[in-house]
């Protein structure tokens, strides 16, 4: 858009400008000067100068400082006494005005003498204008301080030469610059007008060709801190700026405001401001210290006025000799120094070389030519004569290597750094041989080493860290081992009646079980900082099947065997019912099948995938240019949510399962058969926590170290509480009494019923507490023993008659009775007592053995007639017997002593008898 106005007013120039062509002929023949021919062959050769010579016009301290550098070169030429000729400058004021400048040239082409060519071009405009026109006119144009990029144009300026480089002469310096410090990704911000919009879509182009990326390109007219702000946003740190002096501090300001200076950003900005630009230009709200604060470090780049190199030149001195004498000549005429000095004191040597080789070509054509007709104007041949011999310049002078690509310079482009208030020179590049070259130490980043063109961003793995990993295999390890204690204690006591009657295979199903919850726990440790991504995604599989296994084979086994005293305690019918461990084993295995059908169709359907979550960038805690990418490996797969639930719901009615076994046989308490308390403090455990543990995992997704102590715990305590509240009881009970699960006190009933006899009241439990019939036929059962009982006393008392009657029967009788006496009395004590089975009963009657009447005791048999069985000792001996007998058999009935007493108070536990007394009758189950 800023280019329409400049062209609308180039075409109308133009048009004046190609209708004044036509009046060339005319004005040169009006003003009666000599032709062509002459010009050349002349000892003073005139040069039309072109720039902006009155104070207040733009541009005119540039010319001021140039007058003193070409007269010095003017006289440097002729003293050289190289030259046949004199070059004689006549310099025409164009003001910096389209107008003003299009008429000077006129006036210089109509009223002036023959110029062989032209110098000049200060004004970008006014250059661009007359330039344009060269070619019509046969004449060349050399400017020495015009650095617009539009003028590189060849197709439309091809008679147009500079001796400074064009603003574009900046880029390849840059991009080299940016490839010398590993740069490959920058962003640029430009002021919204046209010299500097070539200059970047030119630096575009450079930078495509060398692969760097343009991470951002922004563009403003008067407030840049939006501009800068997008830089930020998108993580630019190498910044190439190109917008003049005014807006440059507001620039500034923002970056300060922004903090986008310092070691993370480079600046890169033009260099051709004025000194302290920062000073004169600042229209900002931030102060001179702010300015410099953010300025610092900045890289400026320029086109070099001067050659540092000490060699002399063309003109037989070096740079720095030559800028003694300008100074010179400058303050004796008291004008202000321009940087364009050394430019034009070499543009007018590069004139003199061309027109010293054109007028040899020109003799050299005469030569070959009998005659050489009058040339004029429009004669080309010469024109082009200039043009070959121009790009043809090649010579050393103040400024460096003067030589012409396309018309433009290849010189040298000067890096400067900001440092401490004051621009410091770095380094340089040279454009003919292509070559970088700083100078050592003097560049000074604001960081130990130079800025990242990125936010270079380092992907960290969240692992699970070794010492907690290294803990918790301790823990699970110890686990394991009191596992396998377990194992051990249960495969060596398998064949005792405490371990035999609660199933030593399904105990050795619930440790292998656990044993396999714990190992899961080194496979959940187990992330990419300790195997490959191959191995991982393996032990994504391999950990959710031992887990799932190890749970249904634990709690699968403790389930069937509660499973069993349920199906044995709820048989209505009392019908004797065996299950087997075999049958328990079918169970698990079913339980196991319907595990495995889930889990081989997860892994066919849709596998465990490793999956990579990446979180927010974050700071380097240790302080570095990098910023630091977390992420975390994840087992995953596409519908996760579904396979989850179904194994959940499996597990979940599992558990229900169980928790319905253990509350049915709550009642049944026979340690060696029934563990549906510790089943049920097991499965609320568990719930517990596999639900606290599922929550705070979920919460703690982002969090390994967290998630994996929680999961860890979880199965630790989950396993551990399960094999203790197993075992440990029965350990307990084996070392300190063994046969306690063993005794009457196996089938214990808790609840309390009244009978209906009003006699006694016992406390009678049965499993099913419903079935009053069964109560009935108990209360039959027992009556019909008490009259046993009593049928038994009234034999006894005969018995005891008779030992009155016959003394010399006495030891027949007493042995032989003893075992009939304790029978009584175990039937008494267990009809009595708050023990009744009607099968249990049955069967002791059934045991019960039959007195031998017709037996003697050989010891008796063999006693000599000398004992008198009525010696004072017999009759102790016998009333020994006989009271205790009946003290049991007859007080009971009077309401004395209980028949229930233990039985150490009968005579069989009399120490003098107990050696000759069978033991006593133990109720036994059978059957389970």
């Amino acid at each position: 858009m800023a280019r329409a106005p400049l062209l609308a007013s180039s075409c109308v120039l133009l048009l004046l400008l190609l209708a004044s062509a036509a009046t060339a002929k005319v004005c040169n023949d009006y003003s009666g000067h000599g032709g062509v021919e002459a010009a050349w062959s002349a000892k003073d050769v005139p040069i039309m100068v072109l720039m902006p010579m009155n104070e207040s016009a733009l541009m005119s301290g540039i010319s001021q400082g140039i007058e003193p550098a070409v007269q010095l070169a003017i006289r440097h030429i002729r003293e050289s006494g190289r030259f046949s000729f004199s070059l004689i400058t006549k310099i025409y004021d164009t003001e910096c005005d389209n107008a003003k400048g299009l008429r000077a040239f006129f006036d210089a082409i109509c009223y002036g003498p023959k110029h062989l060519m032209i110098f000049g071009g200060v004004c970008p405009s006014v250059t661009s204008i007359i330039a344009e026109s060269l070619e019509g006119w046969n004449l060349v144009q050399l400017s020495f301080a015009a650095t617009t990029p539009v003028l590189a144009d060849k197709k439309k300026y091809p008679n147009f030469f500079r001796t400074v480089p064009s603003d574009n002469a900046v880029n390849p310096a840059v991009v080299k610059f940016l490839n010398y410090y590993n740069w490959s990704r920058v962003g640029t911000l430009t002021q919204d007008v046209q010299r500097f919009s070539e200059v970047r879509n030119d630096l575009t182009s450079e930078l495509e060709k060398a692969d760097i990326q343009i991470a951002d390109t922004e563009s403003f007219s008067n407030d840049p801190c939006v501009n800068v702000k997008k830089l930020k946003d998108n993580d630019v740190r190498i910044i190439i700026g190109q917008f003049d002096e005014n807006l440059a501090s507001k620039v500034f300001c923002c970056a300060y405001n922004l903090n986008m200076y310092g070691s993370k950003y480079q600046w890169i900005i033009p260099g051709w401001y004025q000194g302290n630009w920062w000073e004169q230009a600042n229209s900002t709200n931030c102060t001179t210290k702010k300015l410099l604060t953010a300025m610092e470090g900045y890289i400026s780049v320029d086109f070099e006025p001067l050659s540092a190199k000490r060699i002399k030149g063309i003109s037989g001195r070096t740079p720095q000799e030559y800028e003694l004498e300008y100074t010179r000549e400058r303050e004796q005429k008291g004008v202000e120094t321009s940087k364009f000095h050394g430019f034009a004191y070499d543009g007018i040597w590069v004139i003199a070389k061309t027109l010293k080789r054109v007028m040899e070509l020109i003799k050299k054509q005469q030569g070959r030519h009998d005659m050489y007709h009058n040339m004029t104007v429009d004669d080309r041949e010469v024109g082009k004569m200039v043009l070959d011999v121009m790009n043809e310049t090649n010579f050393f002078g103040v400024t460096g290597q003067v030589m012409f690509r396309n018309g433009e310079r290849m010189g040298t482009i000067k890096f400067t750094q900001f440092q401490e208030g004051q621009e410091v020179k770095v380094g340089e590049y040279n454009a003919i041989a292509d070559v970088l070259d700083l100078i050592n130490n003097t560049i000074r980043f604001q960081g130990v080493e130079p800025p990242k063109d990125r936010t270079f961003v380092r992907l960290q793995r969240r692992h699970i860290n070794v010492p907690l990993y290294s803990i918790l295999s301790t823990i699970t390890i110890l686990g394991m081992l009191m596992a396998g204690a377990f194992l051990f204690f249960n495969i060596k006591n398998r064949n005792h009646r405490l371990i035999k009657m609660s199933s030593p295979y399904m105990n050795n199903l619930i440790i292998l079980g656990g044993m396999l919850s714990y190992a899961s726990i080194f496979l959940f440790g187990l992330d990419g900082s300790f195997v490959s991504e191959k191995v991982f995604e393996t032990l994504c599989t391999v950990r959710t099947w031992i887990l799932i296994v190890g749970y249904t084979t634990a709690f699968g086994a403790m389930f069937a065997k509660t499973w069993r005293v349920h199906a044995i305690f709820k048989n209505v019918k009392m019908k004797k019912k065996i299950i087997k461990d075999q049958k328990l084993l079918i169970i698990v295995g079913g339980m196991l099948l319907i595990d495995l059908c889930i889990l081989i169709c997860w892994q066919i359907v849709d596998p465990l995938k490793r999956t990579v979550e990446q979180y927010s960038l974050e700071a380097d805690p240790q302080g570095r240019d990098i910023a630091i990418r977390p992420f975390l490996e994840h087992c995953e797969n596409t519908h996760m949510t579904i396979w989850l639930g179904i194994v959940y719901a499996y597990k979940g009615l599992l558990m229900l399962f169980g928790c319905f076994l253990a509350w049915e046989t709550r009642n049944v308490s026979i340690p060696a058969l029934n563990d549906s308390k510790y089943i049920g403090m097991s499965v609320y455990n568990v719930g517990i926590m596999c639900i606290i543990g599922a929550a705070v995992s979920f919460l703690t997704r982002d969090q390994p170290n967290v998630q994996f102590c929680i999961v860890a715990l979880v199965i630790i305590f989950c396993s551990t509480i399960t094999l203790c509240l197993v075992f440990v009881p029965k350990l307990i009970t084996m070392r300190t009494n063994p046969d306690a699960a063993t005794q009457n006190r196996r089938l214990k009933f808790t609840q309390n019923q009244k009978k209906d006899d009003s006699k006694t009241s016992t406390s009678v439990t049965s499993v099913n507490q419903t079935n009053t019939s069964r109560l009935d036929m108990l209360q039959t059962d027992n009556h019909s023993l008490r009259m046993r009982i009593t049928e038994l006393d009234k034999d006894l008392e005969e018995v005891t008659m008779q030992l009155q009657d016959t003394p010399e029967k006495t030891p027949y009788i007493k042995q032989n009775h003893y075992q009939d006496v304790n029978n009584i009395l175990s039937i008494r004590n267990f009809t009595d007592g708050k023990d009744g089975e009607k099968s249990v009963l049955k069967n002791h009657l059934e045991q019960k053995p039959q007195a031998q009447w017709g037996s003697m005791d050989p010891s008796r048999i063999n006693r000599g007639p000398l004992e008198d069985i009525n010696s004072p000792e017999h009759i102790q001996r016998r009333l020994s017997l006989q009271l205790p007998i009946l003290h049991h058999a007859y007080l009971p009935s009077i309401g004395g002593v209980d028949a229930s007493c233990s039985p150490t108070s009968s005579p069989a536990s009399s120490p003098r008898h107990r050696q000759h007394m069978p033991p006593s009758y133990r109720v036994m189950v059978s059957g389970l």
